[in-house]
């Protein structure tokens, strides 16, 4: 029963010291909020500004695997480049080695248990501040003290070494291939690889790996290792963000796991040498020397931690160079499978990944901008089927289909998507946001539909060889141009957040399409009297007038929810 106990109070610890860590990296990313998409977009211009992106953001928000995904949900959306994101990621890697310094200098000897409680403490009313900023820095520095706390309970659930016997027994089997032993060492790099996958966390794997060199279970070298490994394992939940992401998204997540597998390779060849020369660092760096005083001559932290940052910062050097080679093999063992891979899809991979409210609204805009560009596109293309020489309409005709398909299936994903941010606790303008969004997508799947439905109807007309007279044409012809210029001006708004919208230019749109229907239907009507047309051509070209009617209601649906305002003509 003693190692049931015991591992489960090492499993509760790590439970403790995880749900820190995330607690402190939510609040950073929501003090942040928007900013932190502005910096990845402003400092990507080049690789070096990319690095210093990555390890900034990752320093700041202590997870690299949040940067990570947030680079692959960047990638897939189109605010980075494929190239721009190889930088940031490489950054990433190096900034995640500050978690490690972090737990090793005030982590081991350092008393934090009683400031950890005392910032709790203090904190923790302003968690019920009406004031989202306050409620956020709360957020951080709570999760700080409970990493700190659960960082306490794991040194104590580890026992040491000498006070168990059996254990020693058990480890000689491992440890005693020799602290320099490839079959060892390749055993701990497993190890650590695997561990980090279960924990989904490469800085709580660290405190794992740091706790076990600190207590003697395993010597610094096959700490190392394990470092080695979980910079592996830290790279699998990416991959696993991209594998519903474009093709874009997927070959950064595999740069990110080329990148670091690279390194653990030739880090292997020099593995014994290096770790003697960070020892020798340690022991005679007067710099190292004063922060090891300060962690209670925490001589093996240090040296865990100078390992890991120094792997990552010569792994970037080394492969710096060689970046856009890599990027052409990622190229290779990621091929385009097609036009539709290359689109960009809706990035709900970070619905339980990215969990900051503000980065998930943004991609959430990003993701109705390219959907107001599908309903335009769409507009066209059913312009394109009346009014443009074809040689095959069924090219034209299916491309519609597709889109139609499109438009379901993202607003069934952005539904989905939404729906798991306001799970989240999310300020007031961020649930209004929520249902501004949801609003939108019903109107753009709905105009989708009708485009969809004019398509079969002018398929129809076709196959029983019928054609409208040429007054009739025309008519429709004008009010689609208007509806047109509708959607077009709704994309455009959409797509630009900074622009004013004329409410006067809305209401004046949607007045004209009324306008034109109701004089449309004066004509039909004559030309039923006069037997210009047939009653089955009058029955299909009244209804492509409806519906055009009704689109750009949908459009005027689209501006109200957009300037939150529920009758744009009450405004005029």
């Amino acid at each position: 029963m003693d190692i049931v106990y015991g591992i489960l109070g090492i499993a509760g610890s790590l439970g403790i010291f995880i749900y820190g860590m995330k607690l402190m990296s939510e609040g950073l990313q929501k003090v942040a909020g928007n900013k932190m998409r502005d910096i990845l977009k402003g400092m990507t211009k080049n690789r070096f500004l990319g690095v210093l992106t990555g390890f900034i953001i990752t320093a700041l928000i202590q997870s690299s695997s949040a940067t990570t995904v947030m680079v692959v949900s960047f990638v897939n959306a189109g605010l980075l480049t494929l190239t721009e994101s190889f930088g940031v990621i490489m950054g990433a890697n190096i900034g995640t080695t500050i978690t490690l310094w972090i737990v090793a200098i005030l982590g081991f000897k350092v008393k934090m248990m009683p400031v950890a409680i005392g910032l709790i403490g203090l904190f923790f009313p302003l968690m019920f501040a009406t004031n989202d900023k306050l409620k956020n820095i709360a957020e951080f520095v709570l999760g700080f003290g409970i990493l700190f706390i659960g960082l306490e309970f794991l040194k104590d659930s580890v026992p040491d070494i000498q006070n168990n016997p059996e254990a020693v027994a058990f480890l000689k089997n491992f440890v005693d291939l020799g602290p320099f032993n490839y079959g060892s060492i390749l055993l701990f790099v497993l190890f650590g690889t695997l561990l980090t996958v279960v924990v989904q966390s490469s800085s709580a794997a660290s405190a794992i790996t740091l706790t076990l060199v600190m207590k003697g279970w395993i010597s610094f070298e096959l700490g190392a290792a394990m470092v080695l490994g979980e910079n592996i394992g830290t790279t699998i939940t990416a991959n696993l963000a991209s594998l519903v992401g474009n093709v874009h998204a997927k070959r950064s997540a595999r740069f990110h796991l080329m990148f670091n597998v690279i390194g653990v390779v030739w880090i292997m060849f020099l593995f014994i040498p290096f770790t003697h020369f960070i020892e020798n660092v340690i022991g005679n760096s007067a710099l190292i020397e004063k922060l090891a005083s300060v962690a209670g001559k925490n001589n093996l932290g240090m040296s865990l931690a100078l390992f890991h940052s120094m792997f990552n910062i010569l792994n970037v050097i080394l492969l710096f160079a060689f970046v856009p080679t890599l990027g052409k093999l990622v190229i290779k063992m990621v091929p385009t499978q097609g036009d539709e891979d290359e689109e960009f899809k809706l990035q709900h991979i970070s619905t339980g990944l990215m969990s900051t409210p503000s980065l998930s609204m943004e991609e959430a805009k990003k993701e109705m901008k390219l959907y107001s560009k599908l309903i335009d596109k769409m507009s066209h293309n059913v312009y394109d089927l009346f009014f443009e020489k074809q040689k095959s309409f069924k090219k034209l005709l299916d491309k519609i289909k597709d889109r139609e398909d499109l438009t379901d299936k993202m607003d069934l994903e952005l539904n989905h998507f939404l729906a798991k941010v306001s799970e989240s606790d999310v300020s007031n303008s961020t649930s209004k946001e929520i249902k501004q969004m949801l609003s939108i997508s019903s109107d753009l799947e709905r105009i989708g539909d009708i485009y969809y439905q004019i398509s079969k109807s002018f398929e129809r007309l076709k196959k029983e060889k019928v054609e409208l007279p040429g007054n009739a044409k025309e008519e429709l012809r004008e009010i689609m141009v208007l509806v047109m210029k509708a959607i077009s001006y709704m994309k455009n708004n959409m797509d630009d957040n900074n622009q004013p919208i004329s409410i006067k230019e809305i209401v004046n749109l949607e007045k004209q399409i009324n306008a034109k229907r109701k004089e449309v239907f004066t004509s039909h009507f004559e030309r039923l009297e006069k037997g210009t047309y047939t009653p089955k051509q009058g029955v299909l070209f009244i209804d492509f007038i409806n519906r055009c009617e009704r689109i750009g209601d949908h459009v005027m649906n689209v501006h109200e929810a957009l300037l939150n305002k529920p009758d744009l003509y009450s405004e005029i």
